[in-house]
C-alpha cells in the first residue's frame, strides 16, 4: 500500500497553482498591456463626503417620519443622534404632528423636511454643531 499517491499529486499541483499566481500578479502595473488604468490614480480625487448639515436632516426626517407612524424605539443614542440633534427632531415631529391634524399627512412630510433642513442649517452653519461641540 503506498501512502499520499493522489493526495501528495493534489498538494503538489495546488502549490504549483498557488505559484504560478503570484508569480502572474508581480511586475509594474500595466506592464504588457495597452489597456489604461482601471483603478485610480493617486492624484485623482477622492468622493466628497455627506455635507454635517445634509446628514443630520436625512437622519431627523427618517426618525421624525418612524416617530409619527409610532414606529420607533429606545433613546436618542439609539437612533445615532446627538443631544442636539434629538432636540431638532423633537421640534419637529411636534410640528408635523400639528400639521398632520391641521392638514393632511402629505403637508406633515413636506413640513418634516423643510424644517429639518432649516434646523440642521442653523445648528451646522459652521460645520461643527453651533455653540461647540458640547452645546445643545
Amino acid at each position: 500500500m503506498t501512502t499520499g499517491g493522489p493526495r501528495r499529486k493534489g498538494a503538489a499541483l495546488g502549490l504549483a497553482l498557488l505559484a504560478a499566481v503570484s508569480v502572474a500578479g508581480c511586475g509594474d502595473p500595466g506592464a504588457g498591456s495597452d489597456a489604461p488604468e482601471s483603478r485610480a490614480g493617486a492624484n485623482s480625487p477622492s468622493p466628497s463626503a455627506t455635507p454635517p448639515a445634509r446628514l443630520c436632516a436625512n437622519l431627523i426626517g427618517y426618525w421624525a417620519r418612524r416617530s409619527l407612524t409610532g414606529d420607533t424605539y429606545g433613546d436618542y443614542q439609539s437612533m445615532g443622534l446627538s443631544d442636539g440633534q434629538y432636540e431638532i427632531l423633537r421640534k419637529v415631529v411636534d410640528g408635523a404632528r400639528a400639521e398632520r391634524e391641521r392638514a393632511d399627512e402629505r403637508s406633515a412630510d413636506r413640513l418634516i423636511d423643510r424644517r429639518a433642513r432649516e434646523l440642521c442649517t442653523e445648528r451646522y452653519r459652521e460645520g461643527e454643531p453651533t455653540g461647540g461641540p458640547w452645546a445643545e
